[in-house]
């Protein structure tokens, strides 16, 4: 696994609040990385650190295996939750403004933008002033220009708040396109969904250290209960009595004809064993196992950091 950025004991102190404790993360390359956590856990200020607003008290940090430079800062694109367009100016001469910034010809800053105007459909602003524009609007212009310059890193802090939910999902395409074209992508986010939706890896961060990181299938498998959904009918009777001492009855909808439960099983026991001690029963429809999700995983293991 080739790692495009790396985070490596970053610790940060700003008076008598330690804001990052030794705090490593690993990026890989053409990946969507989540970066979870409560508020105040730090994520805001590592990101700051990432993109050499402030600079850490110690550790390292390394794109493409080499020490962070300050003209890296180009190969970085930042869309901060704190929204930053000068309102009083016009939206493509702003747009224009950024995209030289980050170092485009005039030229070839046009023609980019002509393209992602269109693609968002949002040419008829180009002469609005930004104060002229909703929230939602404001920020699908500066999601624009912070992908303008195809940076290899690109980080997002909370690039969802203020869209309604079709826009949202316009966002998380483009998203998910730009990590499939090669971008990598620091997400940070407190919507637990979209981050089963869009990351490949995450690292959850509580009280300035981290707590926990990995593949999100990794993660979600290793909190797994063993719990298992079944959907049947034809049954009558007390699923309790069958499933005796090696069976954890969680859960029964027995008000519909086709009815459900909820089974974990328990003393070593495997799914084929539930299967084979209902047969005789019920008439089986499916069963599925219960898998976390990333929320139940999130609020499991702060809880258990506190």
């Amino acid at each position: 696994m080739n790692l495009l950025f790396e985070a490596q004991n970053i610790t940060k102190q700003f008076a008598n609040h330690k804001a990052l404790d030794e705090v490593s993360i690993g990026v890989p390359e053409r990946s969507i990385f989540g970066l979870l956590g409560p508020n105040g856990a730090g994520k805001t200020t590592l990101i700051r650190i990432i993109n050499q607003i402030t600079a850490p008290d110690s550790g390292n940090l390394l794109l493409r295996n080499k020490k962070l430079e300050a003209q890296d800062v180009y190969k970085i694109g930042y869309l901060p939750e704190e929204r930053g367009l000068y309102k009083k100016m016009k939206v493509g001469e702003q747009a224009l403004y950024l995209a030289r910034l980050k170092g485009l010809s005039k030229a070839e800053a046009l023609k980019k933008l002509r393209y992602w105007f269109e693609k968002f459909e949002i040419q008829g602003w180009w002469n609005k002033k930004v104060e002229e524009l909703s929230k939602g609007m404001q920020q699908k212009v500066q999601f624009v220009v912070t992908i303008i310059h195809e940076p290899e890193l690109l980080i997002f802090d909370e690039p969802f708040s203020g869209f309604d939910p079709i826009n949202v999902n316009l966002l998380k395409e483009e998203i998910l396109n730009l990590r499939d074209n090669g971008a990598t992508i620091i997400f940070s986010t407190h919507n637990m969904a979209s981050v089963e939706e869009l990351c490949d890896h995450i690292a959850l961060i509580d009280k300035s250290k981290k707590i926990l990181d990995g593949k999100v299938s990794d993660i979600r498998n290793e909190f797994k209960s063993n719990t298992y959904e079944i959907s049947f009918s034809d049954f009558n009777g007390d699923l309790n009595s069958i499933l005796g001492n090696n069976y954890n009855l969680i859960e029964s909808n027995d008000d519909c004809e086709i009815q459900s439960a909820r089974i974990r099983i328990i003393n070593g026991n495997k799914p084929n064993d539930l299967i084979k001690l209902l047969l005789p029963h019920i008439t089986f429809n499916s069963i599925n196992e219960i898998l976390p999700t990333m929320n139940d995983i999130f609020i499991s293991k702060v809880q258990e950091n506190e």
